[in-house]
């Protein structure tokens, strides 16, 4: 019993130190300068503000190696009526070991639907947040603060897949 508890551990150990050293390598090999492929994904949130869970999508478009175009749609899950939100931000990636971190802002459209009557609102907006870089889909996580009149916080998280 020993002897297998041993050899699990130790076969434990090599899979993971292989796979980090694998890791390690790829990341320093790949060029920085090369612009990503769009992505496109699915996110799900809370607006603190709304109080209110916010389910939503989004395109990450590369127009260079640090800045895309990154609209994205939120619909929001409240009691009575619709509220829904078009975001037109661009993102931007600083110079980071990972390139994990990123940030932005851009211009957001709100409507809401209730009761009969409905309204609209247009705010900027302002993100930040993380994303995994490295596969065909990349998970992320954002803070996002909407300014203006209806101002705004929400947190979000979803998955990415590359085009």
């Amino acid at each position: 019993m020993r002897l297998v508890t041993r050899v699990l551990v130790a076969g434990v150990l090599l899979v993971m130190l292989a796979s980090a050293a694998e890791g390690q390598r790829r990341a320093r090999s790949r060029p920085v300068a090369t612009v990503a492929a769009p992505h496109v994904g699915g996110h799900v949130g809370y607006n603190f503000d709304v109080d209110e869970i916010l389910l939503g999508a989004q395109l990450s478009y590369p127009i260079s190696p640090r800045f895309d175009l990154y609209p994205s749609f939120d619909f929001y899950f409240i009691d009575a009526g619709s509220l829904w939100a078009l975001n037109f931000d661009v993102k931007y990636r600083p110079r980071t070991r990972a390139g994990a971190f990123y940030v932005g802002g851009g211009i957001n459209y709100s409507r809401l639907s209730r009761g009969g009557g409905s309204g609209s609102d247009t705010n900027l907006n302002a993100f930040a947040g993380l994303e995994g870089r490295r596969r065909r889909v990349w998970p992320y996580a954002e803070a996002r603060l909407i300014l203006g009149d209806g101002s705004s916080f929400q947190l979000a998280g979803g998955l990415s897949w590359r085009l």
